[in-house]
């Protein structure tokens, strides 16, 4: 009786390992119809180079090595915070209100700061990015409300970005490029920038440090020939202010600053990360890391924020060309007020708009491509996405840029309505995020406080 016991016992273990087998593959299968943010091969594996003994429930200690792994979804996220729509709000914020909005702007950055680490909270804790958990969270009417507001913010950000790089082209051509040519070279050359993700995350990463770069090193170089008065600056920064006259300027601040898009492209980005969501030391861990990071990319957009309102304080508050001063003008006005010089600051203006269009128009299509795929849960190559997505922004783009163009004040007021336009979305991106984010049964031990919930 043992000898066939035995046997049997043996070919009921065998049927089990291969209904365990069947049910992974299954499970494999499943989750492959699904869109994700990135491919498990595609996510960077974050190694214990200290400490390999580790435990899953204890935080690991702080490692530079590791902030460098962690560092590139934040300075990606921050690309929003300084696009075109934000140089306009920027300019014509100094323009017309000086200095005394420079603490709206500060506050503003320090805001999103923290809509964008709860959007990398809400990634990392669940290994879903937010358009996905509205899509299961929602029924189904709210789910397509809230994507058709995303996809109109982001068309609205688009059409700044695709217009800014437009503009810049124009200036550095001397006015050889119209601006629908410059257009269809933007939407043309974001697939080649896209196309370095081919190559992995970090060669993405490193291409928008390259235009970070020059975005800081231009506005910079204009802050230090404009030289504004230190002691306003500080007032602006430290002294509240607002009056009639600026409320439009004021709202523009906070519409170009917190960017609803960039809420649904964060919480995507922090998953190119190979991170365990059942590992709560280790989603701790990120975290900590993001936190940093994102800190630090934030800070670089506020300097380059406040270096561009400062030099249009500067140069034309209080002047007659104050209300007429916009995207479209801002060289040549301010080529006028500060001279050419060895490098004319015209070029650096044009060289720094068309590194700040071309980055955030790269966002904003990775951005469309994490929103339509996860609201929608279309299983697309990552070049078709992007097509669909580029074509929802170009094609009102080119309407805009033929039938606006006709004269500079009728293109600047359409910049500073997306702003407003901009501020109207927030709540439809803040909304779910702060729902999600204070969900015990999706967030766990990482859902937040009491007081943000409020």
């Amino acid at each position: 009786m043992s000898a066939p016991s035995r046997e049997e016992g043996s070919k009921e273990e065998e049927k089990d390992e291969e209904a365990n087998r069947l049910l992974e593959e299954a499970g494999a299968v499943s989750s492959s119809e699904e869109d994700v943010a990135y491919e498990a091969g595609e996510k960077i594996l974050v190694a214990d180079f200290d400490f390999d003994t580790v435990d899953d429930a204890t935080v690991p200690p702080f490692s530079w090595k590791k902030l460098w792994l962690f560092t590139g979804p934040g300075f990606l996220m921050s690309i929003a915070f300084l696009d075109p729509g934000n140089l306009e709000g920027d300019l014509q914020s100094g323009a017309i209100a000086g200095y005394s909005l420079l603490w709206l702007l500060m506050w503003a950055t320090v805001m999103g700061l923290l809509i964008q680490l709860l959007s990398a909270r809400v990634g990392v804790a669940t290994g879903r990015h937010l358009a996905e958990l509205c899509r299961d969270e929602y029924p189904h009417w709210a789910r397509l409300v809230l994507w058709f507001m995303a996809e109109l913010a982001l068309i609205g950000a688009d059409i700044q970005e695709v217009i800014g790089s437009a503009i810049a082209i124009q200036i550095l051509s001397r006015g050889f490029l119209p601006l629908w040519v410059g257009v269809l070279i933007t939407a043309s050359d974001c697939f080649f920038f896209l196309f370095l993700e081919n190559y992995g995350v970090r060669k993405l990463e490193a291409a928008f440090a390259v235009l970070i770069s020059i975005m800081g090193l231009s506005f910079a170089w204009m802050f230090a020939d404009a030289r504004p008065n230190r002691q306003e600056l500080l007032m602006g920064i430290l002294v509240p202010r607002l009056s009639s006259k600026t409320i439009r300027q004021a709202v523009g601040v906070v519409g170009c600053v917190i960017m609803p898009h960039n809420v649904f492209l964060h919480s995507a980005l922090v998953q190119s990360r190979k991170i365990d969501p059942n590992k709560k030391g280790r989603v701790q861990e990120a975290l900590n890391y993001y936190s940093i990071e994102s800190s630090a990319a934030l800070s670089v957009s506020f300097m380059i924020n406040l270096f561009v309102t400062t030099v249009f304080a500067k140069g034309f508050y209080g002047t007659k060309q104050a209300k007429d001063i916009g995207l479209v003008n801002a060289g040549q006005y301010l080529e006028e007020k500060y001279g050419g010089g060895v490098f004319p600051i015209l070029y650096i203006w044009g060289i720094g708009l068309l590194a700040a269009g071309q980055s955030s128009t790269i966002t904003g299509t990775y951005a469309g491509q994490f929103i339509m795929g996860g609201f929608l849960n279309l299983r697309l190559k990552k070049w078709m996405r992007a097509l669909i997505t580029r074509s929802f922004a170009i094609v009102p783009t080119i309407i805009v840029a033929i039938v606006f163009n006709r004269s500079e004040a009728s293109l600047d007021i359409l910049n500073e309505w997306l702003n407003v336009l901009q501020s109207m979305q927030i709540p439809f991106a803040l909304i779910p995020l702060l729902t999600l984010v204070s969900k015990e049964q999706l967030m766990g031990t990482f859902r937040v406080g009491p007081v943000l919930e409020k």
